[in-house]
């Protein structure tokens, strides 16, 4: 919801439908995933989950109502929006990969699969249908409430987090404080073929594929002449293949590697699908297709790598999973909003067309691979 508000405030309040500021608001956000990496897995794994998501979640819903006041009140800037979207993602950075290894906490060993494939749905699906509520909210009262209200939801996850029995709790095995901490992560990763296919995969379509706020605004904007209800609209029915996504990943089996592959080749052929849209609703068609895609790849890459990695590595593992997830985006969003502005919002959603081919590749020769070495089939098969 916040990226939802900034992106479309950037794009139709304080610039002229400037997407190349979008790419800039994308690119602050987003980079301190991958610039704080050496504290961000470091914290997820040495100290305590539960009151660092507390930090973060405060921190993260004191800027949304700050910023929301500013827009509210008329007196926001562009360089305002740069600043707040840098801080949000210093806090979302070390939030993320805490977020998403707490659910380890929560359950025992029996139960994990099941919670961690639970986590990874609300997780991505959050995403995926906050942009959808955002425009409603922008559509209805306006994109400063979309902040105030965003900001106040954080409230009930402060609340939650207060309110947990800690005696429940079941700690896991906490890292060695040593300084080579992030370097044995990455050697364990390096070790790993199958965490270093997900990764290359995931840092092609985190990079130039999941540009949603980018793809949706200038096409509603550009190509189709929608207004903030059209936009809304637009984030609504994506929002629909998201949870028709995580319904299939909470009512199917455990994910898969193949699932990867089948996820990445249905994300590019609904890229390239809204990409030659002829009409805004053959694009909002094209755009179930995209979120259920979306879902089942980022869900299954969730799962599969906390599942498959060891407890105490679990949170660097999965912090450089958020950070080539996100961090690449300061270098695809640019990209993208340039290539929306210069050359059409329809070849930059080829650029995230050729991202999903792309990974799927990846994940077809590493599945070729795999089967011919010595290596468990869990690797490939998810456990």
């Amino acid at each position: 919801m916040q990226r939802t508000a900034q992106d479309w405030l950037v794009l139709t309040q304080l610039t002229r439908h400037d997407a190349s500021a979008v790419g800039v608001v994308m690119a602050l956000q987003f980079g301190p995933q991958l610039l704080l990496l050496p504290w961000t897995g470091f914290a997820a794994d040495h100290y305590n989950q539960r009151k660092l998501l507390m930090a973060t979640q405060a921190t993260m819903g004191v800027l949304a109502l700050v910023l929301g006041v500013l827009t509210v009140t008329g007196i926001v800037q562009l360089w305002q929006v740069y600043v707040f979207a840098l801080l949000f993602g210093c806090a979302s950075a070390f939030d993320a990969p805490v977020r998403q290894t707490f659910v380890t906490e929560l359950v025992g060993d029996t139960d994990l699969p099941n919670a961690v494939a639970l986590n990874s749905t609300s997780f991505n699906a959050a995403r995926m249908i906050g942009p959808a509520v955002a425009g409603v909210v922008i559509a209805s009262v306006g994109t400063g409430w979309a902040f105030v209200l965003n900001g106040a939801s954080f409230v009930a996850v402060l609340a939650s987090l207060v309110l947990l029995r800690t005696s429940g709790l079941h700690a896991n095995a906490r890292a060695h404080r040593t300084k080579g901490s992030l370097t044995e992560g990455f050697r364990y990763v390096w070790s790993r073929p199958d965490l270093k296919a997900m990764l290359a995969m995931l840092f092609l379509i985190g990079t130039f594929g999941l540009n949603f706020p980018i793809f949706i605004s200038t096409m509603a904007v550009n190509v189709f002449h929608a207004d903030a209800r059209g936009y809304g609209l637009l984030s609504s029915i994506m929002a629909i293949g998201t949870v028709a996504g995580a319904l299939l990943a909470a009512g199917g089996d455990r994910p898969r590697f193949t699932s990867l592959a089948v996820g990445a080749a249905v994300f590019g052929f609904g890229c390239t699908l809204a990409a030659i849209a002829p009409n805004y609703w053959l694009f909002a068609g094209a755009l179930v297709v995209i979120g259920v895609a979306a879902l089942t790849f980022t869900n299954a890459t969730n799962s599969l790598m906390q599942l498959t990695t060891e407890p105490a590595m679990r949170g660097r593992v999965m912090a450089l999973r958020v950070a080539i997830a996100l961090g690449g985006t300061p270098i695809g969003a640019p990209i993208v909003g340039w290539t929306a502005d210069h050359l059409g919002p329809r070849w930059a959603l080829g650029i995230g067309a050729a991202s999903g081919i792309a990974a799927a590749t990846v994940a077809l020769y590493t599945m070729t691979r795999l089967s011919r070495e010595p290596i468990p089939n869990r690797w490939i098969e998810g456990g």
